[in-house]
């Protein structure tokens, strides 16, 4: 099947119509280059809080306090183009209010038929703690849909092993990371472990980026990274582990994945690490002894 991963220039919408025209036409864009799935990064839905004065998007709490009378219309902007452009499609991530009044970075997979599936983030990084507003998640998901098993890490959660190990498990065989960074430290931080997981348990990870600068929001003020589909380093697949990559100035990276192949590195490749995995577990090493 074929994926497309974005590498999304952070722009400025003058409207909520404004911003839906302008994912319309990127997803027309996926679509006509043969994509069924196609994943938005992280973030991805506070881009809309630039439709609010400057005293709402220039503040944080606001600005997801004021985005909440959006969701449903975000949502139907999504389902509504996964069924006109017949995708798999994973929005991005929205940081929605719980019951508590606190928020939770939730992303949402769209399916052409009407089915949607949610992955909250399950460990928050520094800025989203010292943010004193967001909680994390408490349920790691698969999703059984028309395409297989999917699974979702988003953005630091995709550097913690056991997650992904645990939806891999659970019979995920793809695992869609959408992220956000802002330095470049941060960039190969989740790359890193995007490769990691790949190795770890032979599958295809995707991640899809925040790309440019966007002054006017103090969490999506500098974007860094590159939209990248990764695989094992094995036979008959790329030795650095990278199956595509977005050119800098490209919104999509592309990438034809098959998963039968990748059952076939997992029963015949040079290495077997998603078999191996417990040979760590041995209970004859219970710690590391210090001599």
């Amino acid at each position: 099947m074929r994926i497309a991963t974005a590498q999304w220039p952070i722009g400025k919408p003058a409207s909520f119509a404004a911003w839906r025209e302008r994912l319309r036409a990127a997803l027309a864009e996926a679509r006509d280059a043969g994509a069924v799935l196609a994943v938005l990064p992280e973030y991805l839905a506070l881009e809309l809080a630039g439709i609010f004065p400057a005293a709402v998007h220039a503040d944080l709490a606001a600005s997801l306090a004021a985005l909440q009378d959006l969701y449903a219309d975000w949502q139907q902007a999504f389902a509504g183009c996964a069924r006109e452009f017949d995708l798999h499609l994973l929005a991005g991530t929205f940081l929605l209010r719980q019951a508590n009044g606190r928020y939770r970075n939730r992303a949402e997979l769209f399916a052409p038929d009407g089915r949607r599936w949610f992955q909250d983030k399950l460990t928050l990084t520094g800025f989203e703690h010292a943010a004193r507003v967001i909680e994390p998640g408490d349920r790691l998901q698969v999703f059984d849909t028309a395409l297989g098993r999917l699974a979702v890490n988003v953005c630091y959660d995709s550097e913690f092993p056991l997650y992904a190990r645990r939806q891999y498990e659970a019979g995920a065989r793809l695992l869609l990371v959408p992220s956000c960074t802002d330095t470049a430290a941060g960039a190969t931080r989740v790359r890193v472990g995007c490769l990691a997981r790949a190795l770890e348990n032979q599958i295809h990870v995707v991640q899809s980026v925040t790309a440019g600068e966007a002054t006017w929001s103090p969490a999506l003020d500098t974007n860094t990274g590159v939209a990248a589909v990764f695989a094992p380093s094995d036979r008959g697949l790329p030795d650095d582990g990278v199956v595509a990559a977005a050119a800098p100035a490209a919104v999509w990276a592309y990438a034809d994945v098959d998963a039968a192949a990748l059952d076939q590195v997992r029963r015949e490749g040079q290495v077997a690490n998603a078999a191996d995995w417990d040979a760590q577990l041995r209970p004859d090493v219970v710690a590391a002894v210090v001599r």
